[in-house]
């Protein structure tokens, strides 16, 4: 099995930079094309949200239409996503409403022009939901300067695994020239585990149900996860255009409120009832899906309460971009790409575990 790895430095940043090139030219003419395509409204009125979602899972927002907490809002699905950065692009150039990603590659995007705002966190890293980078037992990798010249597996390039393995090895003291003699590799994640127990390579990104499984056949642990480096903590949100916020502020207001009901409702639920949930919407919505990943649901592993966005949240990101020489110092700062206007957790106006008209959500 062959594996993409990245290459020598000078011909990464080369090809990183003609990526980028690539992209702000296709963003810039996809923005052209389809950015200013107009709003479609219901019948009865309201305005309606085109999305992508994720096979075998149900987002927030599909849980917040299930449990009837949109008003002037309606999904329409038109796909799913391949990736985090794949889906924001999608949001930013028109092709959709809303989008999610890691906080880095919304940072990303938001520097190279993209009008897009963050408006609610909508997954994270806690005790019970998190990424651990495996090794296999008996490895001679036992710290961060142990992985100079290995390999780390991974999904994707660019998105939340590159940027938590780049920050824990500069955590653990690495210099930025001693981080870039760590390969990393894409790795499909049905894949990492048998990648990682063949020696392909030296650690390994394992989440969810390829986590779990990998766990209980034993003779692999963490070298560090995500959760280790920032407790619990969120690290993707949902991003909007920002003509769009402009021209549909109620559409919006009610799009984030009623997702962050269901967040809390989640948040706030047995971990039974929410799977029991997801299944039945898994299963309902008729698109031939397999609820096993449903089984796997620990928690929201959102750090606010409705998912509301801590400044930290983004800024770390920033930060790290501006560390690395991606963003020049004082470009953007996080109140740049956020906002929690729209979040009805944000100021305290619906008591933690309860809903507008004051009933319990859950426990």
């Amino acid at each position: 099995m062959r594996f993409s790895r990245t290459s020598t430095p000078a011909r990464r940043r080369t090809s990183r930079l003609i990526g980028a090139v690539v992209a702000l030219l296709t963003l810039s003419s996809l923005a052209t094309a389809c950015g200013s395509s107009e709003t479609t409204t219901t019948a009865d009125g309201k305005t309606v949200l085109r999305y992508q979602g994720q096979t075998g899972q149900v987002i927030y927002p599909e849980l917040a239409e299930n449990l009837g907490y949109f008003d002037k809002v309606t999904l329409q699905w038109v796909g799913d996503t391949t990736s985090g950065p794949q889906d924001i692009q999608s949001a930013a150039t028109g092709q959709t409403e809303f989008g999610g990603a890691f906080n880095g590659a919304v940072v990303k995007l938001a520097a190279a022009g993209a009008p897009i705002t963050s408006v609610i966190a909508y997954y994270g890293a806690d005790k019970e939901t998190f990424t651990g980078y495996f090794t296999v037992d008996g490895s001679p990798i036992t710290s961060a300067r142990d992985l100079i010249g290995k390999k780390v597996g991974m999904n994707t390039l660019g998105a939340h695994h590159e940027f938590v393995v780049r920050e824990w090895l500069a955590q653990q003291g690495l210099t930025p020239d001693e981080i870039k003699q760590v390969e990393l590799i894409v790795v499909p994640p049905v894949n990492t585990e048998d990648a990682l127990r063949n020696g392909q390579i030296d650690v390994g990104a394992l989440s969810g149900v390829f986590r779990e499984t990998a766990v209980q056949r034993g003779g692999i642990h963490p070298l560090f996860t995500d959760e280790s480096l920032f407790g619990a903590f969120s690290y993707g949100s949902i991003v909007l255009r920002d003509d769009f916020i402009a021209k549909n502020k109620d559409a919006v207001a009610d799009f984030v409120q009623g997702t962050a009901r269901a967040i809390r409702w989640a948040q706030t639920t047995p971990r039974e009832q929410v799977i029991e949930k997801f299944k039945s919407i898994i299963n309902a919505r008729g698109r031939n899906e397999n609820t096993k990943l449903a089984e796997f649901y620990k928690s929201t592993s959102i750090a606010g309460p409705g998912g509301v966005i801590a400044d930290k949240e983004i800024q770390l990101w920033i930060d790290w971009l501006v560390r690395n020489g991606e963003l020049d110092k004082d470009k953007l700062k996080a109140a740049d790409i956020y906002t929690n206007e729209y979040n009805p957790y944000s100021n305290g106006t619906y008591p933690d575990g309860a809903g507008p008209d004051g009933q319990a959500l859950g426990r």
